[in-house]
């Protein structure tokens, strides 16, 4: 029975500081696994269109995005959520209302508020999206803004008995630390899109291996037996079946290695 791996982006395959590097152990170990006939996955909470070109380069067999709103197998879109504009609106002048400082993520683009506060976290993102080539210009004033999930920073007068009670019928909160949220429409999660994908190519869960670094992997991780953390994301050690080695300490090819997906070459 075929196997099928689903990887975490950001501080499992790729580091998390401004480098972005990917080991050249990784490139070696993601080629081994297909060659060796196993499924990979993306399996991130970005949006579509923020997976890195030097990720997709690596080549995989799917993408889940934006926590499992967004599906995709070789090239064909299987699941995607689609919210609507009003209820977008909504949520935005909710957030305002709470003075929450947000940033709105859709499939094809980020959205900002203009309207909403601001702060450095903010304003260090930003630096770093016109960095990477990200369009910073569109606003939730735009006649397109709509969105399939959104992060938000506390601030110190914001609103969070509100914004918890509110935003809470709709959407899971995960807390990303340091006042920092990330919320996802409510049914939708790194792991129903895992089980939706195993349900739809037949593959049992016991093909099923899953790597990630952080608090925001765990449904994804405990969706599955063979659960990987990377090394050095102690948070997450007792909630995984094995723990590898750091990201550029050959993490992910030793993960590989010890489950048999590859052979040593």
């Amino acid at each position: 029975m075929q196997n099928i791996i689903f990887f975490d982006i950001d501080g499992t395959l790729i580091t998390e500081d401004a480098r972005h590097l990917i080991p050249d152990s990784t490139r070696k170990a993601v080629t081994l696994a297909r060659e060796s006939g196993c499924l990979t996955f993306i399996n991130t909470g970005r949006t579509a269109f923020n997976v890195l070109p030097q990720v997709r380069e690596l080549g995989f067999d799917g993408l889940i995005c934006g926590c499992g709103t967004y599906i995709e197998y070789r090239g064909e879109v299987l699941l995607y959520n689609r919210l609507t504009q009003e209820h977008c609106r909504r949520i935005a002048k909710l957030l305002r209302e709470c003075r929450v400082t947000p940033v709105y993520e859709h499939k094809d683009g980020y959205f900002f508020d203009r309207l909403a506060p601001r702060n450095a976290d903010l304003e260090d993102f930003l630096v770093s999206f016109v960095e990477e080539g990200i369009d910073v210009s569109r606003q939730v004033t735009s006649p397109e803004f709509i969105f399939d999930k959104f992060v938000i920073w506390e601030n110190p007068d914001s609103d969070m008995e509100r914004f918890r009670r509110e935003i809470g019928c709709d959407y899971e909160m995960i807390d990303r630390g340091h006042g920092f949220w990330e919320n996802v429409p409510r049914g939708f999660s790194k792991a129903t899109a895992m089980d939706f994908i195993l349900d739809k190519l037949g593959i049992p869960r016991d093909n099923a291996y899953a790597i990630g670094d952080s608090m925001n992997d765990l449904p994804m991780l405990q969706a599955v037996e063979h659960s990987i953390a990377m090394g050095g994301a102690e948070a997450i050690y007792p909630y995984v079946s094995y723990i590898t080695s750091p990201i550029e300490e050959d993490g992910i090819y030793n993960a590989l290695l010890h489950f048999g997906l590859i052979r040593p070459d």
